[in-house]
């Protein structure tokens, strides 16, 4: 062969190799990828196509797919939807999904690796494909409770299964309609979604798991957590109370809510949760170190930027490296720390159930088409806060609270209730944030809320957590305990 023929052939055969590598790229790298790109039109037909899974509250639909006459097939339907909107999220042609509708996708349209045999058994008959059915935990008089009783008040409200983990409740106000983003009318779809980003409150973002804010005095129970595990403290340990508290390194001061005192200078440590002493619990904070706050709080779940309920939950935080002043704030809940409403149950919930703190999640079952169960969640633990002993001794002070403290409104009738208020300060020009955790009952625990009501919701500056957000808790675990 001569020269020119044997370049030709070398660029022949390169181009040969580089088609091959091409297509086999395309064909199987790419893939996955291809296919679930929501550009991808004939992605969205097979997936519109074909019945999608229903999102079940209590053995009713709250998220189910109607056959309709147009080239989707199907049209996603909502039942109750600005109720359960922070749970199911939407599922959109033009925006894509959000909450259960993104994070079980794969369940709700059968393409999940649960459900091969599903598929096996949908080619082999011709039947055509359906999704699974997708089971939360949600218990819908707890639902209900929270959403009647936030109102018009912006904030969220969750409550969780000690034992479990389950959880029972999860709102988020302002919520949203989510049949209006799962219109096939895409003109209309993209204006619904686009109205939705430019109202007050951002309803698209659950305030419950994906926003984090200054937790206030509720976080004075990891403080006294951190100060009853170190062995160097009790309930009756005697904590100085001035009226202002000298912050070292810094002519400022630190006052306790509405500029008063505490009632008693020295004051217990179980008295000064109850009455939610701000100048003690800077000076424990500060004895205790923050090294010791931060391991505290993370043992119930801050810095755990992994956490799924199976929605990805954001991180909640204590900050790294403090100096005193700094970790003076941080002992009430002040400075840097921020949390979402759910790491405040789970705090509650951990407690009540003797210092183990159990993984929440909404998803119990995922069923076939045929009702075949192909998924359980199962409890497990993701850590212990406590040990038993500070658990109990954290009961007892927080029922102390709730019997003739800051949060005699969660007060219910025939039953020990255990919970701390938090009014939490998020700038100078706003009214501070109205927060409530805890659990009933205190001797046999089936319920642990948090409820968060921002910047005081209808009362403003006025707010205090006891004022606003115990009430609120009360409604919700007087609906589980009456269920």
């Amino acid at each position: 062969m001569n020269t020119p023929l044997r370049r030709l052939a070398s660029v022949a055969l390169a181009m040969f190799l580089a088609l091959m590598v091409g297509t086999t790229w395309v064909q199987y790298v790419q893939a996955d990828s291809l296919n679930n790109d929501p550009r991808n039109v004939r992605t969205l037909y097979r997936e519109y196509g074909n019945a999608r899974g229903p999102i079940v509250v209590a053995g009713e639909a709250v998220a189910s797919s109607e056959p309709v006459d147009d080239a989707f097939g199907y049209q996603r339907t909502y039942s109750n939807g600005e109720l359960y909107s922070a749970l199911t999220g939407f599922y959109s042609i033009v925006n894509g999904r959000s909450e259960l509708e993104k994070y079980a996708n794969d369940q709700l349209t059968g393409r999940s690796d649960q459900l091969f045999f599903s598929r096996l058994r949908d080619v082999l008959t011709g039947r055509s494909p359906e999704g699974a059915a997708v089971e939360t935990t949600i218990l819908p008089a707890a639902q209900q409770a929270a959403r009647d009783a936030l109102g018009d008040q912006q904030g969220a409200v969750v409550a969780i299964e000690p034992s479990t983990g389950k959880i029972l409740a999860l709102v988020s106000t302002p919520g949203f309609d989510p049949s209006v983003l799962a219109t096939h009318d895409t003109t209309a779809a993209n204006a619904a979604y686009q109205e939705l980003l430019a109202a007050d409150g951002n309803p698209l973002v659950s305030n419950a798991t994906h926003e984090i804010y200054p937790p206030g005095s509720t976080f004075k129970l990891v403080t006294a957590a951190a100060a009853l595990e170190s062995g160097q403290y009790t309930a009756d340990s005697t904590l100085p109370a001035p009226v202002e508290l000298d912050l070292p390194l810094t002519s400022a001061t630190l006052g306790n809510f509405g500029g008063g005192g505490c009632g008693a200078d020295p004051i217990t440590l179980a008295d000064a949760l109850r009455i939610s002493c701000n100048t003690a619990f800077a000076q424990l904070g500060m004895n205790l170190g923050d090294d010791a706050l931060r391991t505290q709080a993370e043992r119930f779940g801050f810095g755990n930027g992994d956490l799924t309920i199976p929605m990805l939950v954001a991180e909640s935080v204590f900050p790294d490296e403090l100096n005193a002043p700094q970790t003076a704030q941080s002992s009430i809940g002040q400075y840097s720390v921020a949390a979402t409403p759910l790491q405040m149950a789970m705090v509650s919930a951990a407690i009540a159930n003797g210092g183990v703190l159990m993984t929440p999640y909404t998803v119990q079952t995922v069923r076939s088409a045929d009702l075949t169960v192909v998924d359980e969640t199962t409890p497990t633990q993701l850590s212990t806060a406590v040990s038993p002993g500070t658990a109990a001794t954290l009961t007892s002070m927080m029922v102390g609270v709730v019997q003739n403290g800051s949060g005699t409104a969660a007060q219910i009738s025939g039953v020990q209730v255990a919970g701390k208020t938090g009014t939490a300060q998020t700038s100078t020009d706003a009214a501070p944030h109205a927060w409530f955790t805890g659990f009933a009952p205190a001797d046999n625990p089936r319920v642990a809320v948090a409820v968060l009501v921002e910047h005081g919701g209808s009362m403003g500056s006025e707010a205090t957590g006891g004022k606003v957000a115990a009430p609120i808790a009360k409604a919700v675990m007087e609906a589980v305990l009456g269920s």
